[in-house]
């Protein structure tokens, strides 16, 4: 849906540094909105016009909480920001309900099997993901100065809400690292020869701070994209990370080949992680460090998981003694 007024609110987000699936989320939403109501211009619109969308999502399209939260602050920055009313106030609506799901975790052997069934470099990410319980694009944006093969760690600096934390590193990767840090020097000192490049991307203030980190080999993607790229934002010329699809569907294609039933994903990877340290032995408190959580209570569905688990509750038909 192509407009002036969507242009404004895309250059609005973009002066004030959003970051591009910020971006293209809220638009989405803002888009969502217009349409349900008809193609009426929002600054036409009121609270009840907003809580009248919400509650659509909520009762008809039976939309999980965290989705409506974030069709929320869509339409909070669309008037507060863009529309400047400041003293919008939103009435009690119709919550989304949360359904409380337990996450799919893969056994041992699974991950096992499904690792034989990847391919360089999804291989390694997929060991990453596993090994080190990072998210799906926290593997993909992993820059070349993140790893630390000597202490064994991995610094994840662009986690989710923007925080920051240190997890571990298999020494079982480090080798597979080394190989993929290799073909990214390649990959670089091609870029060092070109005319066109304008250097790898960073958060607006960094490239600012520091105007010569671009273009050095340790704020390099650890995984780049095989060719160049023009960025739709900054019309640059850079080599983006690795597309997030690209890695799922080959995780994907391998729990099929794997013959594993379960719906695994990416993320199973990063639960499976979480619930293996806790049968190790893992205190709750180290596994939330090491996912970055900021409320241990969201660490402990994974001691939910362990309770289902065969090991927990012994089953009354172990004692139980038939006769023929």
């Amino acid at each position: 849906m192509a407009s002036a007024f969507l242009e404004s609110v895309r250059q609005h987000m973009r002066a004030r540094n959003y970051a591009k699936r910020t971006e293209q989320t809220y638009l989405y939403w803002i888009v969502y909105y217009i349409r349900f109501h008809k193609m009426e211009h929002p600054k036409n619109l009121d609270e009840t016009a907003i809580v009248q969308f919400l509650e659509y999502l909520a009762v008809q399209r039976n939309v999980t909480p965290s989705t409506q939260k974030t069709a929320l602050n869509a339409l909070m920055y669309l008037y507060k920001r863009v529309l400047e009313r400041e003293n919008l106030q939103i009435p009690d609506f119709s919550r989304a309900r949360k359904e409380r799901k337990l996450p799919v975790v893969l056994s041992r052997a699974e991950v096992s099997n499904l690792l034989r069934q990847l391919e360089h470099p999804h291989r390694l990410c997929a060991e990453l993901m596993y090994g080190s319980g990072l998210r799906l694009m926290e593997v993909c944006r992993l820059r070349i100065k993140d790893i630390d093969l000597e202490r064994l760690s991995i610094t994840v600096r662009e986690a989710k809400g923007g925080k920051q934390r240190v997890t571990t590193l298999a020494d079982s990767c480090v080798a597979s690292l080394k190989h993929q840090i290799a073909q990214a020097r390649l990959f670089w000192e091609q870029d060092k020869a070109a005319e066109d490049w304008d250097g790898v991307y960073l958060p607006f203030a960094l490239e600012r701070k520091y105007p010569s980190a671009p273009y050095e080999f340790g704020w390099q993607y650890l995984f780049p994209m095989s060719k160049r790229s023009i960025d739709p934002r900054s019309f640059k010329v850079r080599r983006h990370h690795m597309h997030e699809k690209g890695l799922q569907r080959a995780v994907k294609r391998g729990v099929q080949l794997a013959g594993i039933q379960k719906p695994a994903s990416c993320h199973s990877l990063r639960h499976s992680f979480a619930t293996h340290l806790l049968e190790r032995g893992a205190d709750i408190r180290t596994v939330q460090e090491q996912l970055g959580h900021s409320d241990v209570r969201t660490t402990e569905i994974y001691t939910h998981v362990l309770n289902r688990g065969g090991r927990a509750v012994l089953s009354p038909l172990s004692d139980l003694t038939v006769f023929d």
